[in-house]
């Protein structure tokens, strides 16, 4: 009897665990969320590595964990490269409109078609792969983190894709038409583009400005931790236009002044806002610890 109740309830059993399945998992995914670490000074953590066996073994665990969270990293970015290359053709005619079409384009090297389409596809694999990749930087991360904090970085993922991606179809549709024919017409000699040049001068570009897009995703999360001033962003602005021109300068791919202000004029814009930005989250930083310290002021007025 007991073994026929038994293989009865199996199938319940098993459907129940499928249905609580992801509730378990939401559920376990909020603790993780809200645990606070235990925290404990810089001074006394070398100490222990120097001493307690038990504390550098935890550190060996974190390096396997890193490393982890690495080879995961690698393997899913490698799945996006090679899932890219069913596109790949398509996105580099797409990218070759500037300078008339992949017809325009040579390849020298009897290996340059091969290593120019390597190249789209290992850009557009990034592309894919890093709100991914930074989930993982992420999940290594969090464990150190307060609950506040974690929830900062898990909001920023789809924002920083976001950015990466604007600052890439800003490369495609508003840098590139403009830069391309005045390499083209700034003197008479004739242009022939080498495929391999030409898609690296804009595959290099895209990722360049994609990562200067996500300038103030990145202050605003340093300002929310405590890390950058609100007030020494506004009075650096100067010096901060100085820095701008440089790296503008390094990444435009012309020389003229033209080319250069469209790359500036975004990244001046982008700092403003990153000021701006900056004073939210200290303001919101602010007001996290004065709700924090307010019950503990309480209790003190209530025994006093």
């Amino acid at each position: 009897m007991r073994n026929f109740l038994s293989g009865f309830w199996e199938p319940f059993q098993l459907i129940f665990n499928i249905v609580a399945f992801p509730v378990r998992m939401v559920m376990r995914f909020n603790r993780f969320l809200n645990t606070e670490p235990d925290e404990r000074p810089i001074s006394e953590v070398f100490v222990d590595l120097a001493t307690n066996s038990d504390t550098r073994q935890m550190m060996w665990d974190q390096v396997e964990a890193l490393r982890m969270h690495l080879f995961r990293a690698l393997i899913f970015l490698a799945f996006c490269v090679i899932g890219s290359f069913w596109f790949s053709e398509r996105l580099m005619e797409f990218l070759a409109k500037p300078v008339g079409g992949l017809e325009e384009l040579q390849a020298i090297d009897p290996t340059e078609g091969v290593g120019v389409f390597m190249r789209v596809a290992l850009t557009a694999g990034i592309a894919i792969a890093s709100p991914y990749i930074a989930f993982e930087a992420w999940l290594f991360a969090a464990p150190g983190l307060h609950a506040r904090e974690k929830k900062f970085g898990l909001i920023a993922i789809p924002l920083a894709t976001f950015l990466f991606i604007l600052g890439m179809a800003f490369t495609i549709y508003l840098l590139l038409p403009p830069a391309i024919p005045f390499l083209e017409d700034f003197t008479r000699i004739q242009q022939a583009w080498s495929a391999q040049r030409y898609f690296s001068l804009v595959t290099g570009l895209m990722i360049w400005i994609g990562l200067f897009f996500e300038f103030p995703l990145v202050i605003y999360v340093l300002s929310a931790l405590g890390f950058v001033q609100p007030r020494i962003l506004a009075q650096q602005w100067r010096l901060a236009i100085v820095a701008i021109a440089v790296i503008a300068a390094i990444v435009t791919p012309t020389i003229d002044p033209v080319n250069m202000g469209l790359v500036m004029l975004p990244m001046i814009l982008l700092y403003f806002i990153s000021i701006g930005l900056s004073f939210i989250a200290y303001a919101g930083r602010r007001n996290a610890h004065m709700m924090d310290a307010d019950p503990k002021h309480m209790a003190g007025s209530g025994s006093a």
